[in-house]
């Protein structure tokens, strides 16, 4: 077996891998970075980009769709499946290609293909053909699909989200389980598409929404473009000679139906039982994860770090890449350990309308404020800029505490949700007040302006402050 000595090891050559290595490298040359199977981040390969790929051809089919709104008479719309997927594995490929490029760049004395275990806190076996002595290490291993065992009985028609970008074809049919991003997102790109799908959830949920009037909101309105069961009790999952048959249970009625595949988008399971953590020498929860501080990435008081997806705790790329160069910067400046800085939280989903959260959650912001809290909402029903391009379907709401005004977070299901919400993350960081945040331009017409009606609505509703002058009142509510 070879023997490798160096100063930090880093497991995962993903975003988080990827920039601990580049930091770390400043600092030292006598670093490893060990990739399992192959080079590409989730976020190229079978994540981020792939999907939006996807819902790109699905949002030109329904414009083509409802392109009779505005009288313009497009015809029949036909999906050519084989042409939509073979730009997903094409772009998707090119997306790939410079990650690996990167990678492969890199010295070899740098980087090890293969699974790494622990041997103890500072040894890892890696493929079972070198041995790294590591002074500090980073574990960066991502995620993967979690696949109840009731979804199993699919077998050869079970897929998840990764198998989807390598279809040749588009099929007939998807039984999508899991409204969560994932299974949200796909799920209505598949079925503007022209693919029948139905999408199953457990609890009532739809996306990453929290507030509850948001959530039953956008509940109505995907309901109105595709199946959905967001509580079905499912009682048996079958594969049979014409597909995979589900039977379920909904509304005191018990259904099935057969479809030609079964997509799990049922959560992410982070990638840590197979690294023989428990030899690692640090805290385990009853789960086997690491107890680890946020803002140092830090495992315990020991020399290991976690960073990414891996930790699950905010399992997105912006984040695992900010959580790359804290636990790459603290693992280079060992054993002097600094708090990083941790972004305000926001999240998007590339669903139709979009959906956005900002800050805290609606939940967080009344603990955080013990109640002293007020709301702000609009409606895009009505909202001027929003009816003129037919994305009149949604609703904004915003959170400020009584007393210091601050702006505190908000949700989003509506239009260019994806723009609002950088708008309202840096009020948040910036710790903006909601007068502050009116004093801001805002242009006529433009969506941005049913922003600045919710935050009229919220500023009446704090206790504190004046009122601002009334925008234009020509035009319609949201303006």
């Amino acid at each position: 077996m070879d023997k490798r000595d160096v100063d930090v090891a880093i497991i995962g050559a993903g975003t988080a891998g990827m920039v601990a290595y580049q930091r770390v490298r400043k600092v030292t040359d006598r670093v490893v970075l060990i990739e399992g199977e192959q080079y590409g981040t989730t976020c190229a390969r079978v994540g981020c980009m792939p999907s939006k790929l996807l819902i790109a051809a699905a949002e030109r089919a329904h414009d083509v769709a409802t392109a009779e709104h505005f009288g313009v008479l497009a015809g029949e719309v036909r999906v050519d499946g084989r042409r939509v997927m073979e730009r997903v594995r094409v772009e998707r490929d090119r997306f790939v290609a410079p990650v690996v490029h990167s990678m492969e760049s890199l010295p070899e004395a740098h980087r090890l293909m293969g699974h790494a275990r622990f041997v103890d806190g500072h040894r890892l076996d890696v493929g079972g053909h070198t041995e790294v002595q590591a002074g500090r290490i980073i574990i960066a291993t991502g995620s993967r699909a979690n696949i109840p065992g009731m979804l199993k009985e699919a077998k050869d028609r079970l897929i998840v989200n990764d198998d989807v970008f390598d279809w040749q074809d588009l099929p007939g049919s998807v039984a999508v389980f899991g409204p969560g991003v994932i299974g949200l997102e796909l799920g209505q790109a598949l079925s503007r598409l022209g693919v029948r799908v139905r999408l199953f959830g457990i609890g009532g949920g739809i996306g990453s929404l929290r507030d509850e009037k948001i959530r039953d909101y956008a509940l109505k309105i995907f309901g109105k473009e595709f199946a959905l069961s967001p509580k079905a009790d499912t009682k048996k999952v079958e594969r049979t000679e014409q597909g995979v048959k589900v039977t379920w249970q909904e509304n005191g009625k018990e259904h099935q139906e057969t479809f030609d595949y079964l997509l799990a988008a049922t959560g992410r399971r982070p990638n840590v039982d197979n690294l023989d953590i428990q030899n690692a020498g640090i805290e385990l929860d009853d789960r086997g994860m690491p107890d680890f501080d946020a803002y140092t990435l830090r495992c315990g008081d020991s020399h290991i770090f976690i960073a990414g997806d891996v930790n699950n705790h905010r399992p997105l790329l912006h984040e695992a890449a900010d959580e790359g160069r804290i636990a790459g910067d603290n693992a280079a400046a060992w054993p002097e350990v600094k708090v990083g800085l941790r972004k305000t939280p926001l999240a998007v989903v590339f669903c139709e309308p979009q959906i956005a959260s900002v800050g805290l959650t609606i939940d967080q912001v009344d603990a955080k404020c013990q109640g002293r809290f007020a709301v702000g909402e609009v409606s895009f029903e009505d909202q001027g800029r929003s009816k003129v391009i037919n994305k009149d379907r949604g609703l904004l709401r915003v959170y400020g505490e009584h007393g210091s005004g601050l702006f505190m977070g908000a949700e989003m299901f509506g239009p260019a949700a994806e723009h609002i919400a950088h708008l309202l993350a840096w009020s948040v960081q910036q710790r903006l007040t909601v007068s502050k945040m009116l004093e801001m331009p805002f242009y006529h017409p433009v969506i941005e302006e049913g922003l600045r009606t919710a935050l009229k609505d919220l500023n009446r509703n704090l206790n504190i402050g004046p009122q601002p002058a009334e925008g234009c009142m020509d035009c319609g509510p949201g303006v």
